[in-house]
């Protein structure tokens, strides 16, 4: 350290002041206060642009209830059922989902009018929606308000935990109604209405969209009397207009209580909550929970859209996951049966695949009780479904993304000492979820990866459960069940199978090669969500095995710096979620979201401090599209939450923050057990010069600070025991990098240094299916390893050389490495007539081209999943190819297969045609077959197509067949203007 860096750290330990030259501003190191209420700096509009899908509606702390407007009723941009591009409101409804890439809920609209319509005006004809201006429209946690152009009246929303409040101002004492749609948003299964009296009605709603069968009910009173509301009814209205009895014009007060489990649920939760107090009362309560919420984390600095992204963003993770249980204590659990508790609240909407990297983390620190009630509803739900939930709503497994992300949620939590839960039950149902046979985890089990052709998204899914399976180990060893830790920690090594060093990226494994062709990228089926660029810097479990794979530290580097630097289109499949590219980082999208933070286990910090930063004040903003992708339950924000206050969790489990640069001058982490942690930033610039760290910080007067206990802090990570007790850290910036952290010793580290499990040995060249002969190499990623082989049913043997094969056989290979054994993988190899060729006259797409020009006529047949890579797929044209048999033949049958996957928009081709050519081209027979309807059943099946049709003498066969086209009106993707593709594989003459 130069005398110049160590006079300036004895300045800020030693001193209460520490001034800057011109002594204009004092360092004060107390906590931070706040200026004016929190929640005057809560932009809720910020995310429902661009991407975001969040919603502007009153809400409460992880509330049941979401009342808010809805301007969009499907599409990807309307998953919120609010868009802030929108200019008309069809209504307001009571539940919404923020920031998911799936639409659902939007339940019980009501929506006030002038006319007494039934319709929705969607179509164009009159309806009971209305336009509406965003200058007219205010909201702030808790509350709502808008004008309804069309109609001239004020409405005004407000939210406990599970009701709400409805006020509404009409400029007449006439024609005042209120619709009730149940028809609103997704596909209606069930409902009742039923009328107590003229201010009271009560009823249900049952329906299905990305939760299968979702159950809601609801009780209502209104301050006004409904005119005829004793009027029978033939049968029960899914939408309805109800006249209101208002001769002196006063605002009109709804108030509605839902409820998951009945309608004496829902009007429990409303007399409870709600009861006799008045709109201003409610909106109240709501305004000061909020502000107490908001108060767990204070910030300082000068910038305002600092702290009103930091605040939003605080908000925003504090949406979801969402209660999902009366005031009574009882709920609906997995199993769709009423239960009850009252020692924990029950959660729903646990978007995980998300929210496991930062927004759970987010909440070990600043809501450690609430994490208590998450991993109890976890077991809960083990108990009522009889597996942990992966993204789980309203009672209903969605079946949406991979892992078993509940794992490391409940991991973290144990491993930072929060445990008010069963924590065996915890680990008994984290083992039974990674000893399941589906979504790829049979192919993982058995041979330490998915192979492409068995599983979609093979890649992502292998890296994931391997970070799900170190979890599983770290909390193993907590518990002292070694046995478990050793079982497990071996599983944690598994994404070093899907690492190719030839291209240095994690890659497909196809018939156990390398996917080919391969483009870092292509968004294709190897990937969720993301290409190779994004997931292949994803081993939280061990980034210095993964260093060491790449070839140390400055290869490790070297491929950072290209990452960010690349071009940032993409190709392949399109994939909205890839979106806030900085080159080929992706921050609009949870893989990316670690990666900034990778500079520090390789001895650069300052290019962490350079990312961070850049993210932060680049793609955040104080806009409607102030947010680069979807809001994602929190994840998005929690993101910035944190890194905004230097830290992020890139391994959770391991109860270690990577630092990177703090955004604002100062903040304050106010504890639930009421301990404070306060960062401060010192200086300008975002690089760390030094960091000095005080355990519990206490002033000695007002005038003098002790800061005898502050150390200097040279590791490049904060531990959660620093950040949960009370204690002063301070960041001292500089404009310029410095060598803070870059020593060896003080980089932060992730690592597995026990239990190695050798890789397995991939065939490095050799073709899986081939005309005469094919000469095999194998290799291993472990340096030195010993593979063995054997074909067929015969002995394993030491590959020492190439093996040349002429005959359809199968290989069989593992490797031994420092006395450890890999597991096996068997490949078969197919022959085909080696005067067999094929010439093409439609283009495939790379993704799915089923291994190139000769996948047609290579032997080998696709799956059920066309992911699987074992299909040629071509969209907006027929699929046109000329067989050459080689020779002029005599045939008896033509067969070919095709694919239908219509949620996929892959639709059987119309018909299929073939003609029959001699060896002069002369057409000698055409001969055609009409294919069965795809239909609108969300079925995935094959049809094969087997023709029977003796012909002489034939040298060419083309097939023609004949696409789809555009989509039809029931499709989801017709609105898009979107065209059905054509799945193929395998053209077999006989």
């Amino acid at each position: 350290m130069t005398k110049l860096k160590l006079l300036t750290f004895l300045c800020v330990c030693t001193l209460l002041y520490a001034c800057n030259e011109n002594g204009k501003k004092k360092f004060d190191s107390s906590p931070a206060i706040a200026d004016r209420p929190l929640t005057e700096y809560v932009n809720p509009f910020i995310g429902t642009g661009g991407h975001g899908h969040t919603y502007p509606g009153a809400t409460m702390p992880f509330g049941m209830m979401q009342l808010s407007p809805d301007t969009r009723l499907d599409g990807w941009d309307g998953c919120s059922g609010y868009h802030y591009s929108d200019e008309v409101i069809y209504g307001f409804s009571h539940t919404h989902l923020s920031g998911t890439g799936v639409s659902d809920y939007g339940d019980i609209l009501l929506m006030p009018t002038n006319k007494p319509v039934l319709n929705n005006g969607a179509d164009g004809n009159e309806g009971y929606s209305s336009k509406f201006s965003h200058d007219k429209e205010k909201a702030s946690p808790g509350y709502y308000e808008v004008h309804l152009d069309d109609t001239d009246i004020d409405v005004r929303l407000t939210v406990t935990e599970r009701a709400g409040m409805h006020e509404y101002r009409f400029r007449e004492s006439e024609n005042q109604y209120l619709i009730l749609d149940l028809l609103h948003r997704d596909k209606l299964l069930e409902h009742d209405l039923q009328f107590n009296s003229s201010t009271e009605f009560q009823g249900k709603r049952f329906s299905s969209a990305w939760a299968t069968n979702q159950m809601l009910f609801f009780y209502v009173k209104t301050s006004h009397p409904i005119k005829n509301w004793n009027a029978k009814q033939e049968s029960i209205p899914k939408v309805i207009a109800l006249e209101f009895d208002n001769p002196n014009n006063e605002p009109i007060t709804i108030k509605i209580g839902i409820s998951p489990v009945d309608e004496a649920g829902a009007k429990r939760n409303l007399e409870t909550e709600i009861g006799n107090k008045d709109f201003e009362t409610i909106k109240k309560q709501a305004s000061d929970t909020w502000e107490k919420q908001l108060n767990k984390i204070v910030i300082e600095d000068d910038n305002y859209d600092n702290k009103v992204n930091f605040y939003s963003a605080l908000y925003h993770t504090m949406i979801a996951p969402n209660l999902y249980q009366d005031v009574d204590g009882r709920y609906r659990g997995m199993d769709l049966e009423i239960h009850e508790t009252q020692d924990f609240d029950y959660y729903t909407v646990f978007s995980l695949w998300d929210t496991y990297r930062a927004a759970h983390p987010l909440y070990t620190i600043i809501e450690q009780d609430r994490t208590n009630d998450f991993v109890n509803t976890f077991n809960a739900k083990y108990d009522e479904g009889g597996i942990l939930p992966i993204w789980d709503l309203s009672g209903n497994y969605t079946g949406c993304m991979i892992g078993y992300h509940a794992v490391p949620v409940i991991a973290d939590a144990y491993l930072k000492g929060i445990r008010g839960y069963d924590t065996n039950k915890a680990f008994e149902a984290m083992i039974h979820s990674s000893i399941q046979d589906k979504l790829g985890l049979e192919s993982y089990k058995k041979y330490g990866f998915i192979p492409v052709e068995q599983e979609s998204e093979s890649v992502s899914k292998t890296l994931e459960y391997a970070y799900d399976d170190w979890t599983i180990a770290q909390m193993a060893k907590a518990m002292g069940n070694e046995e478990k830790y050793s079982e497990y920690i071996k599983r944690a090594q598994h994404f070093k199978n899907m690492y190719n060093p030839e291209t240095g990226f994690m890659q497909g494994r196809y018939r156990n090669t390398w996917f080919a062709p391969f483009k870092p990228e292509e968004v294709n089926f190897n990937y969720t969500e993301a290409n190779a660029w994004q997931y292949s810097l994803y081993a939280p479990q061990n980034v210095s095995g993964h260093i060491a794979l790449m070839g140390g530290d400055a290869a490790y580097e070297k491929h950072l710096d290209n990452m960010f630097t690349a071009q940032m289109e993409t190709s392949g499949r399109h994939q909205a979620d890839i979106t806030g590219l900085i080159g080929q980082y992706a921050h609009g999208n949870e893989p990316s979201h670690h990666m900034a933070y990778l500079y520090n286990y390789v001895g650069k910090p300052h290019k962490t401090q350079e990312k961070v930063h850049e993210i932060l004040t680049t793609l955040y903003h104080n806009d409607p599209d102030g947010v680069s992708g979807n809001e994602d339950c929190g994840q998005m924000s929690a993101w910035y939450v944190l890194s905004s206050l230097g830290f992020y969790p890139v391994t959770p489990g391991s109860n270690e923050y990577a630092i990177g640069t703090p955004l604002f001058d100062k903040a304050t982490i106010n504890l639930e057990n009421g301990e404070q942690f306060t960062l401060i930033k010192n200086g300008t610039g975002k690089y760390i010069e030094d960091i000095a760290f005080a355990k519990a910080y206490k002033p000695m007067s007002s005038k003098q600070d002790d800061y005898t206990s502050f150390e200097k802090l040279t590791k490049s990570f904060l531990t959660h025991e620093m950040i949960t007790n009370s204690g002063t850290l301070i960041y001292h910036m500089s404009d310029q990098p410095t060598d803070w952290a870059t020593a060896k010793e003080d980089r932060i580290v992730s690592s597995i240094n026990e239990e190695h499990m050798p890789a397995v040995p991939y065939i490095e060249s050799g073709d899986i299916s081939f005309s005469d002969t094919t000469t095999i190499s194998l290799n291993s990623i472990d340096e030195n390893a010993d593979i063995y082989f054997k074909i067929n049913n015969g002995e394993f043997q030491l590959y020492q050389e190439t093996i040349t094969i002429s005959e359809p056989l199968q290989l069989s290979t593992y490797a031994i490495h420092n006395y450890k054994i890999s597991y096996t993988v068997t490949t078969d190899f197919y022959k085909y007539d080696k005067n067999m060729s094929v010439v093409l006259e439609h283009e495939y797409a790379n993704e799915y081209s089923a291994g190139g020009n000769d996948a047609l006529i290579d032997g080998m047949k696709g799956t059920e999943d066309f992911r699987s890579g074992s299909w040629q797929g071509t969209q907006k044209e027929d699929i046109v190819a000329t067989v050459d048999l080689g020779s002029s033949k005599d045939i008896s049958q033509i067969s070919t297969s095709f694919l239908k996957d219509q949620r996929s928009w892959i639709f059987y081709p119309k018909e299929v045609v073939f003609e029959l050519y001699d060896e002069n081209r002369k057409l000698l027979k055409t001969v055609s077959e009409k294919l069965p309807e795809t239909g609108k059943e969300e079925i995935v099946a094959i049809h094969d197509v087997n023709i029977n049709t003796p012909v002489k003498n034939v040298r060419f066969v083309k097939m023609r067949a004949v696409t789809y086209g555009k989509l039809p009106e029931w499709h989801l993707g017709y609105p898009y203007d979107g065209d059905a593709w054509i799945f193929v594989d395998e053209i077999t003459v006989k």
